[in-house]
């Protein structure tokens, strides 16, 4: 098209010479496997010509055509390789021109503007990001990746477009937003720019495939000659953006620079939301359907908090870009569920286990059974750390003479109570509501794998039973430092966790194990401590508590996820008194702030 060499002249001359300097490592690694098969020639043409007669000549004749030879099978190899192996694509929500017709219009006509070919396609992604992204490797047609007209020889590539900004963004601000994205249409229809891009997705895809059996090999020359075209390659796409952003100067200019904040604005959201509200979510097998509308009343909550924020909403009013879609609902929903697979390693399909869950059903059916399952794996962890460790089973295959953790009986001796599970996610009712060890074994004395608990919480007298807080309290009360029961109970409490994510890993059979096909591809947060950990299965077990003995109640924040809330308000106070039972073992804090809202720390709570 024209756009094309207005493009090239305007601007990117740069480009095409580093897109060249691409091309000549690829000459030279052609000229480099061709050159023993070249020095084979010639010894052949000089030994039957006479030139080369006599010994070694015969002898260095065979080995250099030998040497060539395999040279010749291996690069064939290697080259059939890096041409046929399908480069890496972003997992995308489909998006047609049925299905978004005003959408296309509009890009038609950013391109019409500035003079570039429009994509070929329009496709989501849950990201606060847009890109092109070429699908026309035959490869992807083998392999059902790609199809339609985007996958045909020579197609434009395709217009990735973050699905957040849709929801958040006006028509107008994403329409500035997009601008310097279709532009780069131009540059990628070059020919030299074309296959120096083609050449550095094959090498990439060939370092992918050597890692399979019996093509170890491939890897090394490929990260070779990636290494050699890295700094051509990477300033070739610097050109490339340079002159999409020229091009697009003169199309909404100054409404793109205020529609920058608006992607700032909208990537903050969007990772609050991922990682406080979705991802407790995603954990419990539940994915919420409606993420890009939540985006919106994150941001909105976000502005109402920030003060650098209060003018954003007003631009609530404007028409929002989600109007483009005929179905806006269903990509959100679409895109949602590819977001739990991408940031989490969730299945690509609802099931039993993996369900879409509503915003105003998340307080119950997410927030509540966070609370309770994480209360249940706590009083589980203690059931497994209060009794000994190696005893000889009685007879009925019951333990030996032990108490299990809060077990009191009758006479202050050890019971004969077999401690709970390990991997026990419900822990069975305990009689007692302190979690004090008591004496056990003929001597009255605990065996050497018991962990001390709290000596100073007195046994429960009113008669209640079960898994209650005045338990856990009772345990943390001074089990601060170095080998104390809380540096126990935080380890245990890891190796659970750890345990039944790898179990639930196992069945649920989220996702491929290797290369760029494997998920989650962006984990949202990194492995929590065991002190973390404890803290919020402690204050997960005070949130039971006052939901069943205070009329307290769970709730959802936009931006902080599962809220503790007290007659309809949002009680922020409780992080700073668990830690201080937690990391210093003092409760007081903790017991004033219970007793101020009424809770009964002796009452057995809820568990799943």
């Amino acid at each position: 098209m024209s756009g094309i060499g207005s493009i090239m002249e305007a601007g990117v001359p740069s480009a095409r010479s580093r897109a060249l300097a691409v091309l000549r490592v690829r000459s030279r690694a052609l000229a480099v496997a061709l050159l023993p098969a070249a020095l084979a020639v010639v010894l052949v043409a000089a030994r039957a010509t006479g030139r080369l007669a006599g010994e070694p000549w015969g002898t260095v004749t065979l080995v250099v055509c030998a040497v060539a030879a395999l040279v010749l099978v291996l690069g064939g190899i290697f080259a059939a390789v890096v041409l046929r192996a399908s480069p890496a694509v972003t997992p995308t929500v489909p998006l047609s021109e049925a299905a978004a017709p005003d959408l296309y219009r509009l890009v038609r006509d950013l391109a019409d503007r500035m003079d570039v070919p429009p994509p070929s396609a329009i496709a989501l992604t849950p990201d606060c990001d847009s890109w092109l992204e070429d699908r026309t490797h035959a490869a992807h047609r083998r392999g059902g990746i790609a199809g339609g007209p985007q996958s045909a020889p020579g197609a434009a590539p395709v217009l990735v477009i973050g699905s957040p900004f849709l929801w958040w963004m006006r028509v107008a601000e994403l329409r500035a937003v997009l601008a310097p994205v279709v532009a780069g249409t131009g540059p990628s229809a070059h020919p030299d720019i074309a296959d120096a891009r083609g050449f550095v997705r094959g090498l990439d895809a060939a370092v992918d495939v050597g890692s399979r059996r019996g093509l170890g090999w491939i890897a090394a020359p490929a990260r070779l000659l990636l290494r050699l075209c890295r700094t051509d390659a990477a300033e070739m796409e610097r050109g490339v953006a340079a002159a999409a952003s020229d091009r697009a100067q003169g199309v909404d200019y100054g409404l793109r620079i205020v529609a920058q904040e608006q992607v700032g604005l909208a990537y903050a959201g969007w990772d609050r939301l991922l990682t406080r509200v979705a991802l407790p979510a995603w954990r419990m097998g539940r994915w919420p359907a409606h993420l890009d509308a939540g985006v919106v009343s994150a941001l909105t909550e976000l502005s109402r908090r920030d003060r650098l924020a209060e003018g954003f909403t007003s631009r609530l009013g404007e028409r929002p870009a989600c109007d483009l879609l005929e179905q806006p609902g269903v990509i959100d929903e679409a895109a949602s569920l590819l977001a739990a697979r991408l940031f989490h390693g969730g299945p690509a399909e609802s099931g039993p286990d993996w369900s879409p869950v509503e915003w105003t059903a998340y307080p119950e059916e997410v927030v509540d059974r966070k609370w309770r399952a994480e209360a249940a794996r706590l009083h589980a962890a203690l059931d497994a750390l209060a009794g000994p460790v190696g005893l000889p089973a009685g007879p009925t295959g019951t333990a030996g003479p032990t108490a299990s953790a809060g077990s009191v009986s009758p006479t202050g001796a050890g019971s004969a109570a077999p401690a709970a599970p390990a991997a026990s996610v419900a822990p069975a009712a305990v009689a007692g509501a302190s979690g004090s060890p008591v004496p056990s074994g003929p001597s009255g004395t605990a065996g050497s794998a018991t962990i001390e608990a709290a000596d100073a919480a007195p046994p429960a007298v009113d008669g209640f039973a079960g898994p209650t807080l005045e338990r856990v309290l009772g345990c943390l009360t001074g089990a601060s430092g170095e080998g104390a029961l809380g540096e126990a109970l935080a380890g245990r409490l890891s190796a659970d966790l750890a345990r039944e994510e790898r179990a639930a890993g196992t069945t649920g059979g989220a996702g491929k194990a290797r290369g760029a096909d494997a998920v989650p591809l962006f984990p949202l947060q990194p492995p929590r401590s065991g002190r973390d950990l404890l803290a919020d299965h402690v204050t997960a077990m005070v949130c039971c508590s006052a939901v069943d003995s205070a009329g307290a109640a769970p709730g959802m924040d936009w931006l902080d996820g599962p809220v503790l809330l007290v007659g309809g308000d949002r009680r922020a106070d409780l992080a700073p008194r668990v830690l201080c039972l937690v990391e210093d073992g003092d409760p007081e804090p903790l017991r004033a702030w219970l007793s101020a809202l009424g809770v009964r720390t002796e009452k057995p709570v809820r568990l799943v």
